[in-house]
This record gives structure tokens, C-alpha cells and sequence, in this order.
């Protein structure tokens, strides 16, 4: 991981602010994200995006009566979809696993997230760990220290390089407790990754989470590489024209078994279709699910 993962989380970040500042009903409501970038840097994101018309979408390009209108129609149809309906649905799963004894919350590959500053009921009573490159979490620190945030006692950021720290050891270090049930997030990564690696992850996060903890993470089906759909094919070329081409996609069967030899067990998964029915049936703006893209939750119950 690299400074091109900044750029990755300074998209995601625009994406989420620029739908809690628009959206008529939000379906996540990142109020804090917009304040993580300085006005002229939202601008300049902004006008990138909208320059981008003639390859998202050029047969509209005639269609919008201003620059605010075609800004809108990128945003909701591609940038938006994904980062609001896993934000909502962790967001919602994690308050739902800490009323039943969870204790800590891991942010794996935390970008901009914004949760600890937003929750300050929760971070007041439970501890929260940012785990991220040295790199990129030191530019978002110095983005909260720009904007004038408070961080909060609770919440502890832990860089790592995930291709030769220890997870555990990096986190012990700041004060995780292995024998606490624990929420794991890992949103916006896995599709980078090959599939060694991500059993890799999760081989790692089994060897010391407490039973009962949870893996929460977002993935592609087995229909991402060869779909037609021309916004999963802008996605792909994205991807691999800025260096960092998706990699995995599984069956149901397939990342179930994977799961399974590590201890954990499918406890809802969330298809593209599950996604569109719970967070954007019956709007008007052009936001939909993300085809081919997948949540699941995951309980670890120890291995065999």
C-alpha cells in the first residue's frame, strides 16, 4: 500500500460527504467527512470527477442542464453506491454486536473513516482502533489536526504495513485485549487483494480473536470479472489504470469454506440485490446498489 491508497480514501471520503451535504435522505450521513478536506481540495475533486463525463457516462454528456447536475449523476451512479450502503450496514451491525458484549472495534485499512468523531457516546465507552500504512494514516491525522478535531482517549491509531507487520503484535501494542469479543471491519480492501491474501487476513485475525468476535468485509461475486454492466467495467479499468487492478471475486460456496478452515461462520450475507431492497428502493437520484458487490458478516466460533 501506497500514497495511491490516499487517493483511494480521499475518493471514498468525497463520495460520502458530497451524499450527507446532497442527498435528500440519506442512506449514510458522514457529517464529519467533508471537514477532513480544506474547500478548495473538495472543489478540485469535484471538477476531477466531473472531467471525467466522456468516460463514465458519454452519451449523457449533452443530457444535464449544468456542471451541479452531471456531478450529481457521476456521483450516485458510481462513486456513492458502495461507500454509503457498507457504511450504514457496519455502522448498524456494529452497534448491534456491542449490545451483546463486544467490546472493541478494529478499522482495518481505516482511510478517512470518521466514525470515532461522529459516535462520541460510543467512543467514550469503548476502544477503537485505526489500523492503516504509516503513510496514509499520518496524512489523515494531520487532516484532523487541520480541521481542528479533538481525538478522542478511546481511539488509537495503529500504522502497520499489512504486507510484514504482525497484526496482533501491532495491535497488543497499543493496547487491544485478545480475550475481548472484538468487531473487525475490513471495507473497501479485499477486491485489491488476491485470494491468498485475504485468507491470509483472516487466518491472522483467527489465530487471536476472542469467540464471538466479528468480520465484517465487502467483496466481489463471481460475476465481477465478466459482467457487462458498463459501471463495473469503468470500475475494473479505474482500478487497473491507477495501479491497483481488483484481483479476487468468490462463489458463495468458495468464500464460505475459506471462512470455515479459520473459524468463522456466515452469520448474513448481503448480496447486490439484499443491498438495493434495504438501502435504495424507491429513490429518484440514480443511487443503486453496486452490481456484483457483496457485504458479509462473519462470526469467529473457534477452530476444530
Amino acid at each position: 500500500m501506497d500514497q495511491k491508497a490516499s487517493i483511494t480514501s480521499l475518493m471514498s471520503a468525497f463520495a460520502r460527504a458530497y451524499h450527507a451535504e446532497n442527498a435528500q435522505k440519506a442512506v449514510f450521513a458522514d457529517t464529519k467527512a467533508k471537514e477532513l478536506m480544506t474547500d478548495e481540495e473538495y472543489a478540485m475533486i469535484g471538477g476531477y470527477v466531473k472531467s471525467g463525463i466522456d468516460f463514465f457516462a458519454p452519451e449523457k454528456k449533452n443530457s444535464f442542464k449544468d456542471d451541479g447536475e452531471m456531478l450529481e449523476y457521476i456521483v450516485n451512479t458510481q462513486l456513492a453506491p458502495t461507500p454509503v450502503a457498507r457504511g450504514a450496514y457496519c455502522e448498524q451491525c456494529l452497534k448491534t454486536a456491542f449490545k451483546t458484549g463486544t467490546e472493541q472495534y478494529v478499522i482495518l485499512g481505516a482511510g478517512l473513516d470518521t466514525f470515532a468523531f461522529r459516535e462520541k457516546e460510543f467512543i467514550q465507552k469503548y476502544k477503537v482502533y485505526e489500523l492503516d500504512h504509516p503513510l496514509t494514516q499520518s496524512n489523515k491525522i494531520e487532516r484532523i489536526k487541520k480541521a481542528g478535531w479533538e481525538i478522542p482517549e478511546n481511539l488509537h491509531f495503529v500504522p502497520i504495513d499489512f504486507s510484514k507487520d504482525n497484526l496482533y503484535e501491532r495491535l497488543r501494542e497499543c493496547g487491544f485485549d485478545s480475550c475481548k469479543k472484538t468487531f473487525f471491519s475490513w471495507l473497501g480492501v479485499s477486491f485489491y487483494l488476491t485470494k491468498k491474501q485475504i485468507e491470509s487476513v483472516v487466518e491472522s485475525i483467527s489465530s487471536f480473536a476472542a469467540e464471538g468476535s466479528t468480520l465484517l468485509f465487502d467483496y466481489g461475486d463471481e460475476g465481477l470479472f465478466k459482467s457487462e454492466v458498463k459501471r463495473v467495467k469503468n470500475m475494473l479499468m479505474m482500478a487497473s489504470a491507477g495501479g491497483e487492478a481488483m484481483k479476487a471475486a468468490f462463489y458463495y460456496d468458495e468464500l464460505e469454506e475459506l471462512l470455515e478452515r479459520h473459524g468463522f461462520l456466515i452469520y448474513e450475507l448481503m448480496t447486490a440485490e439484499d443491498i438495493q431492497y434495504r438501502y435504495f428502493k424507491d429513490r429518484n437520484d440514480n443511487l443503486s446498489a453496486f452490481e456484483h458487490v457483496c457485504f458479509a458478516q462473519a462470526v469467529y466460533k473457534g477452530k476444530k
